[in-house]
């Protein structure tokens, strides 16, 4: 973790909490005031299944699944949210439905593209997209837009930390808000307080993690 204030946020399902660290960090799109580090939770099986239980409560009963669609690497919490969702212990429209997990390829452009092997997944699916975070919401539209032109239905926009409530006119669900980050901010890179008060960047970070700055 970056030299910066890191605590954990914790909530009263066992394995699943948000680990953070406080300071100034630079996306792709934005310069953040704290580090949402949901590697763990990405890579350990224990983890990915809490946040998993924790997330399919809003899509077992009333939402149809076909496909999840992974973005920054969640394929873990992928899988095991399509296990929950496939369960028949619970009511689920999904229940014994076999669903697809997948992930995008990212072109130079950002853009997201899928090969013709995983076009039957998207094809005529429904598609839940999940996310590691949403805040700016970039990568979300992004993912809706694809799913659109290869002929998916969005069902969804899953995410473990968000700090909007829709994209591109869907409902988004996350585990985490801004009521657990009370003074969580992102701004524009040229809009941002932090570097117009001096402050030097201390991480430079994306869904692989984060890169100090000496």
């Amino acid at each position: 973790m970056p030299t910066v204030e890191s605590y954990k946020i914790m909530t009263k399902r066992r394995n699943l909490y948000l680990r953070v660290s406080k300071g100034h960090f630079a996306t792709n799109h934005s310069h953040i005031n704290y580090y949402i580090d949901v590697t763990t939770q990405k890579t350990r099986l224990s983890e990915a299944q809490a946040v998993a239980e924790e997330l399919v409560g809003y899509y077992g009963s009333s939402t149809i699944v076909d496909s999840i669609l992974c973005l920054d690497g969640t394929q873990v919490i992928g899988t095991c949210l399509a296990n929950e969702l496939t369960k028949g212990n619970f009511v689920s429209i999904n229940a014994h439905q076999t669903i697809y997990v997948l992930t995008p390829e990212h072109t130079a452009g950002s853009q997201l593209i899928f090969r013709e092997g995983l076009l039957s997944a998207i094809k005529g699916k429904h598609v839940l997209i999940l996310a590691a975070s949403v805040t700016t919401g970039y990568t979300a539209q992004s993912a809706v837009e694809a799913i659109r032109y290869y002929g998916g239905e969005v069902a969804g926009i899953a995410a473990l930390f968000a700090t909007v409530d829709e994209c591109s006119g869907y409902t988004v669900r996350s585990i985490f808000d801004p009521n657990d980050l009370k003074d969580y901010e992102s701004h524009p890179s040229h809009q941002c307080p932090m570097c117009r008060e001096g402050k030097k960047i201390d991480a430079l970070v994306n869904s692989f993690g984060y890169s100090k700055l000496h």
